[in-house]
């Protein structure tokens, strides 16, 4: 492991906006717990790529004072939540799915979205999500997957970029025109690929083409040889909730497949989820 992990963007912002709470916001309020921001700082550090982490290198992360860091580790070990077997490297047990599962257990959302993706997907034999927007980033909240399309293994509380995903890029287009201009002035629109959209005038030109024909195609701007359709699923209120996408394999399936056989069945369940909604 390198002396400082190097975090996606969406990560790292996720992790500035509790420091930013806890430092500036509600800094001197009496109601805010900042021990607590730094404990939920702490635990949203550890990711699949780095599950195993010192103090120094957790510090380093979230900007938290290592004198901190390791008095937040302390009570999470003594809680059950994290564990530390060399007595330097810290890991997570499984007790932290509690803190999501109450959500996804209890969410309509989730548990409707989980079974209509379940059938989308056996029916396209593709793979399938449910995401909202989260901070700068979006988070899945149901999957479906029936093969590997990306390096990395998606589930259920994944977070990726909103920019360049296609359900971000649905939600993206959702926001109005102040919401969105202060979420260009916080982000970086980092290339991912040589697709990714990296000027703030050329995201918007594709956001406004996105409400005008309301579905969103990611054509590998997230990682090469990956490519995806979503749309916006709306409640019964009219506003839009979350997306729904199917990615699928760049080599197998082009950007008219995706919208002649794809979107159709993608906007169907969309619609029949909303109802439940």
């Amino acid at each position: 492991m390198s002396d400082k992990p190097e975090f996606a963007t969406g990560e790292l912002q996720r992790l500035q906006e509790i420091s930013e709470l806890a430092n500036d916001k509600y800094k001197g309020d009496p109601n805010f717990m900042a021990s607590l921001a730094r404990g939920l700082e702490v635990l949203q550090a550890f990711k699949p790529q780095y599950s195993e982490m010192s103090v120094s290198e957790i510090g380093q992360i979230t900007g938290i004072p290592r004198a901190a860091v390791r008095r937040c580790l302390y009570t999470l070990k003594a809680l059950g939540f994290v564990h530390c077997p060399d007595g330097r490297h810290y890991r997570l047990l499984p007790r932290v799915l509690t803190l999501g599962h109450a959500y996804l257990s209890s969410s309509e959302l989730a548990k409707a979205a989980q079974n209509s993706l379940d059938y989308l997907s056996k029916v396209l034999n593709e793979s399938c999500s449910v995401a909202t927007l989260d901070g700068d980033s979006i988070l899945y909240i149901a999957r479906a997957s029936v093969k590997r399309i990306m390096t990395i293994d998606l589930g259920r509380g994944s977070r990726l970029p909103a920019y360049a995903t296609s359900m971000g890029l649905v939600l993206l287009s959702a926001l109005d025109n102040q919401q969105l201009e202060e979420y260009l002035s916080r982000v970086t629109l980092e290339p991912l690929t040589g697709f990714t959209v990296t000027s703030a005038e050329a995201l918007r030109a594709e956001l406004e083409q996105v409400r005008r024909q309301g579905y969103a195609i990611n054509d590998q701007q997230l990682e090469i040889g990956l490519r995806s359709i979503a749309v916006p699923m709306y409640s019964r209120k009219g506003g839009v909730v979350a997306a729904m996408n199917v990615g699928a394999n760049a080599a197998q399936v082009s950007a008219a497949e995706l919208r002649e056989r794809v979107l159709p069945q993608l906007q169907r369940a969309a619609m029949e989820l909303a109802l439940l909604l």
